[in-house]
C-alpha cells in the first residue's frame, strides 16, 4: 500500500463574500482544476458577529452541489422551492442545486457570539448539471462517530470507515467527507481510492501530513512559498493536497490535530464558472444568467 505524499499546500486567505461576510478561502477558482471535482472551500469561523451577520441574501446556483457544515452558531436558510430551516451546531446541509435554485443563507451567532462553519462546493458532471434540485439535511445526532483504540475520533458525514457509513448517500462523484481528530503522540492511517482527489484542511492543532515529515511548499496569491526553516507541521488554516496513493497517514507529537479529510472522483470536464453558477461552456453560462434575469431560471 502506497502512502500519499504531499502535492501542494495552501494557506487560507481572507476574502469578502455575500453581503459583506468576512471569511477565509482555503481554495477556489484560481485553484481549478487541481482539486477536481471540488471547486471551493470557505472557512467562515469567527467570534465577531459583525464579520458574518450580513450573510448571503438571495442568490442563484446551478450545476453544482454546496455542502455546509456548522460547528457553532446556526444558519437560517430559505429557497425558491419553499423550503426553509435551520442548520445548527454539528449539522450538515448537502444541497444539490442541479438545474437551478435560488436561496439565501443567513448566519446567526451562538450565545457567545461565535459562528464556526465551512462551505464546500462540489462540481456536477455535464450529464447531471440539469438534474432536479434536492437536499440532504443531516442532524448532528445522525452523524456517526468512530473512536479508535488510540483515541482518534472520526465523524463520518459522507463515506465510510471500515463498517461504519456516513448518512449522506448517492452522491455522483463518490465523495468522502470526514471530520477527524488525532490525539497527541498518535498516528492515523486511512485508506483512499486510487485516482481520487484527496485533501485535508486543518481546523485545530498541528501534525504531520506525510510519512517523510518534509517541510511544506505553500501556495498563496498564485505563488509558491517554500520555507525550510519552519517546523514541517500542518496547522490551523492550512490545506494539504495529496498526490495519488492508497492511504493517507497523519502523525502528531505534543499536540492533537483536527482536520477535514475530503475526497472525490475527478470529473475531467471543461469548466465555465462565474459567481454561483458553474457550467461546462460559456454559452451555457450565458443562458443561465439570461434565464435568471428573465425569471425562467427555476426548472422545477
Amino acid at each position: 500500500m502506497e502512502i500519499r505524499k504531499i502535492k501542494k499546500v495552501f494557506k487560507s486567505q481572507p476574502v469578502l463574500e455575500g453581503a459583506g461576510v468576512r471569511l477565509k478561502r482555503a481554495m477556489g477558482n484560481k485553484e481549478v482544476p487541481q482539486f477536481d471535482p471540488f471547486l471551493l472551500l470557505d472557512d467562515f469561523r469567527s467570534d465577531h458577529p459583525n464579520d458574518y451577520l450580513k450573510g448571503f441574501p438571495w442568490h442563484p446556483h446551478r450545476g453544482i452541489e454546496t455542502i455546509t457544515y456548522v460547528l457553532k452558531g446556526t444558519v437560517e436558510h430559505k429557497d425558491s422551492m419553499g423550503n426553509s430551516g435551520v442548520i445548527s451546531a454539528g449539522d450538515v446541509q448537502w444541497m444539490t442545486a442541479g438545474s437551478g435554485i435560488i436561496h439565501q443563507e443567513m448566519p446567526k451567532p451562538s450565545p457567545g457570539g461565535a459562528m464556526y462553519g465551512f462551505q464546500l462546493w462540489l462540481n456536477l458532471p455535464a450529464t447531471n448539471k440539469m438534474m432536479d434540485p434536492r437536499y440532504q439535511e443531516v442532524k448532528q445526532s445522525d452523524i456517526p462517530e468512530v473512536v479508535l483504540d488510540n483515541g482518534t475520533k472520526i465523524k463520518l458525514i459522507c463515506g465510510s470507515y471500515k463498517k461504519t457509513n456516513g448518512p449522506v448517500r448517492d452522491i455522483i462523484v463518490d465523495p468522502e467527507y470526514l471530520d477527524i481528530t488525532v490525539p497527541a503522540h498518535s498516528e492515523f492511517v486511512h485508506s483512499t481510492k486510487r485516482g481520487h482527489t484527496v485533501f485535508a484542511y486543518v481546523i485545530d492543532g498541528q501534525g504531520y501530513m506525510c510519512k517523510e515529515r518534509k517541510p511544506f511548499s505553500y501556495e498563496a496569491d498564485g505563488e509558491n512559498y517554500f520555507d525550510i526553516t519552519r517546523e514541517p507541521y500542518a496547522t490551523n488554516g492550512i490545506l494539504v493536497l495529496f498526490d495519488d496513493g492508497d492511504e493517507v497517514m497523519v502523525q502528531t507529537e505534543d499536540q492533537a490535530i483536527r482536520f477535514l479529510l475530503i475526497s472525490g472522483k475527478p470529473i475531467g470536464e471543461p469548466i465555465a464558472w462565474y459567481g454561483p453558477i458553474v457550467m461546462n461552456t460559456q454559452k451555457e453560462l450565458e443562458i443561465a444568467f439570461r434565464e435568471y434575469q428573465n425569471n425562467t431560471f427555476i426548472k422545477k
